[in-house]
């Protein structure tokens, strides 16, 4: 899922990444409505809310969320500069896994605060939603550039539109056929249904552990990292027992 980069990815490798980060950010989303009455997984509605406290003069809260809006961006920026800046030669793994790893720091932290320290106060919970949103934009940015902007898992906005699109096209025979197309609405309709899981589970999850709930978006994060590591550990041994068998095999013959 995170080893391959743009065109080097096969359709299952989307297919698997598009899904489990896609139900991670409906969790995430879900659980910041419940408890901050604040979307964190889009900034859509936050631009809507600038310029209305623009309108009025709400200094304050403009202020608010043109940083939740920053660093929503930054998350991205962030994602997207270590994977293009990373060395040539070295592990596209450890490019890739490293926006993942900063974002499950972000929800684990979001997590420990509301179990040990969280006292309910206005501040806490701008500072809290702030960390989802750039939590959020780090995963975005991941997904959208691994996948050569094809994949966005954070908001359905565009999504909804590309399948509004491609449902249209569909109607048409040959359309119908195209293997690329089919294979786009097949990505796209796993993402929806995976959002929606993930929120739905997430609201449940919420009822029954509470705050703990943003330990399983992180166990959902880590599966992504393991399972890629895994397969890489999996490859060097067989690269490494092949080397052995020629070293062997030259000294036989020799």
């Amino acid at each position: 899922m995170l080893r391959k980069f743009n065109n080097y990815r096969t359709h299952q490798d989307n297919l698997k990444i598009a899904i489990l980060t896609a139900c991670s950010a409906g969790m995430v989303n879900v659980l910041s409505v419940i408890l901050f009455f604040a979307f964190t997984s889009n900034v859509t509605g936050h631009y809507a809310i600038l310029a209305q406290e623009v309108a009025k003069g709400n200094w304050y809260q403009a202020a608010i969320v043109f940083i939740w809006i920053s660093l929503f961006l930054i998350g991205n920026f962030t994602s997207n500069m270590l994977i293009i800046h990373s060395k040539p030669g070295k592990s596209t793994y450890l490019a890739h896994a490293t926006p993942l790893i900063l974002e499950i720091i972000c929800l684990l932290t979001v997590s420990i605060y509301l179990q040990r320290f969280y006292l309910n106060t206005l501040w806490e919970t701008e500072f809290l939603v702030a960390l989802m949103l750039f939590a959020m934009g780090l995963q975005n940015g991941l997904t959208a550039s691994i996948t050569n902007f094809s994949i966005k898992t954070t908001h359905l906005t565009g999504l909804t539109t590309d399948l509004g699109l491609l449902f249209s096209m569909f109607t048409k025979k040959k359309y119908r056929k195209d293997k690329k197309l089919r294979r786009k609405a097949q990505i796209l309709l796993s993402v929806v249904t995976a959002y929606m899981f993930g929120g739905i589970s997430a609201g449940i999850l919420h009822i029954k552990v509470g705050y703990a709930a943003f330990y399983i978006v992180c166990v959902l994060l880590g599966i992504i990292l393991f399972y890629d590591y895994s397969v890489l550990k999996i490859k060097r041994r067989k690269r490494s027992l092949f080397t052995r068998k020629n070293i062997l095999f030259s000294k036989k013959t020799l």
